[in-house]
């Protein structure tokens, strides 16, 4: 099985950093998710992110790629399959 292709977030901008903030105070795991995100904006590799925060590498392209979708509102509490701050 060959390696798969790398996946980075866009550039983050000045707004997404700030409502990533406040993103994570309601994630399942905030740690992860923003220092994924921003390891990732560093040029940081998922493999690497994966290793460094202790996560899979499937949970870290989940992330990039919810994040490059759907911008900070990707990236939120949605990742946690279930309900959002919209659906209470």
């Amino acid at each position: 099985m060959g390696r798969r292709p790398e996946v980075f977030v866009r550039q983050v901008s000045m707004l997404e950093g700030q409502r990533l903030q406040r993103i994570t105070r309601t994630a399942k795991d905030p740690v992860k998710l923003r220092r994924a995100i921003v390891m990732s904006a560093q040029g940081q590799p998922a493999p690497d992110i994966a290793h460094l925060l202790a996560a899979s590498e499937d949970y870290v392209r989940d992330v990039i790629h919810a994040f490059n979708d759907g911008g900070v509102r990707g990236a939120g509490p949605k990742m946690e399959r279930g309900r959002t701050e919209t659906d209470r």
